[in-house]
């Protein structure tokens, strides 16, 4: 679908933060849970008589220090245990939502991860409620539209993730799809062909993490047998030019999380970051903060810290900007009011800045 597209001038280097933090954008790769800043854990620890492992806020701060995935899980696991209550799932969803505000995020889709929580006795109702619940209150309160994505986790079995789906059916109605994370080596999507097969049929949208420590491979089976509709992550295709080229032609999203790669040593700083490539050839790459409470940033700094480390400029920014409404799963009536907003915004800036 063709959607109203600009000009867009050079802006000198010193004016871009600026530009990155009016644009208004989408994000579409966080995990709510991955929002849950320490002293929120504190907080909901106390409030539920909860001991936690860490002495203090900083204590808690100073152990995310992570080598790989799996050392990040690990830790990420333990602060989603003090999560109980459905206010405690609203809580965590209303202080992330705000975040986003401040940043121009006008509508994100939000990653939950239900079997971590009803394998500790927490009700699906107890978790999709809550997060419902203040995603329905974003867009009434922060004007930001909000809706929830349902994932399965990779390392447990494809019966698990059956059995997770039929306690969601009854919640059908306050979800728009389904993926697939936690740890991906060793865990390939075909795993969980049959589940997204039914997901499928059930109409519910699909995306899936793939080639992010897995290899390309793992994208086109993500791909091919659960015929996702976005890759999460994706930054592994570089390797494969014949990958490059179907995502490319196919205008098959990557929702890229630059910090998050940083800091789980994807790439070993960002200035190798494989983003400009992808954005050169012609893929519908996104920017997102993926658990932004463990990795150093929310949306605005992925962006800012992203952009000096590679030299990108302002068509950039537009095109990231405009990538996360077109690929986001919104009606194509609100992708066109969020794409005339962002167009309305980049004109009122070089109006403003004048020529670089």
């Amino acid at each position: 679908m063709n959607f109203p597209e600009i000009a867009v001038k050079p802006v000198a280097a010193d004016r871009l933060p600026e530009l990155l933090r009016r644009m208004p954008k989408a994000e579409l790769h966080i995990h709510i849970e991955g929002s849950l800043e320490p002293e929120l854990i504190f907080a909901l620890a106390q409030r539920n008589g909860l001991a936690l492992p860490y002495a203090s806020v900083e204590a808690l701060r100073s152990a995310y220090a992570f080598s790989n995935l799996q050392s990040f899980l690990d830790i990420y696991y333990a602060g989603a245990s003090v999560l109980l209550k459905e206010q405690d799932f609203y809580d965590m969803t209303r202080a992330y939502l705000r975040r986003a505000a401040q940043d121009n995020v006008v509508h994100a889709e939000l990653f939950f991860d239900p079997q971590t929580h009803t394998a500790r006795g927490v009700s699906m109702e107890t978790v999709i409620n809550g997060l419902h619940r203040a995603c329905v209150d974003a867009e009434s309160k922060l004007g930001v539209s909000a809706s929830l994505i349902m994932c399965f986790l990779r390392h447990l079995s494809e019966d698990d993730a059956f059995a997770t789906l039929e306690q969601a059916l009854p919640f059908r109605d306050k979800l728009i799809g389904v993926g697939l994370d936690s740890g991906e080596l060793g865990n390939p999507p075909e795993k969980f062909a049959r589940v997204f097969a039914r997901c499928r049929e059930l109409g519910f949208h699909l995306v899936a993490h793939a080639g992010e420590e897995g290899p390309p491979a793992y994208v086109w089976t993500a791909l091919d047998l659960l015929k996702v509709e976005r890759i999460d992550h994706g930054v592994q295709a570089s390797k494969d030019a014949a990958l490059m080229q179907r995502l490319a032609e196919g205008r098959i999203a990557l929702t890229v999380c630059p910090l998050s790669n940083l800091k789980l040593r994807v790439f070993p700083d960002l200035a190798r970051h494989n983003l400009r490539q992808l954005l050169d050839a012609g893929l519908v790459a996104t920017v997102n903060s993926d658990d932004p409470a463990y990795f150093g940033g929310y949306m605005n700094e992925n962006f800012t810290q992203t952009f000096v480390a590679l030299d990108l400029n302002a068509q950039h920014a537009y095109t990231l900007a405009r990538n996360s409404f077109e690929a986001s799963f919104m009606d194509a009536a609100a992708k066109r009011r969020h794409i005339d907003r962002l167009n309305a915004c980049f004109e009122t800036f070089f109006q403003e800045t004048g020529p670089a």
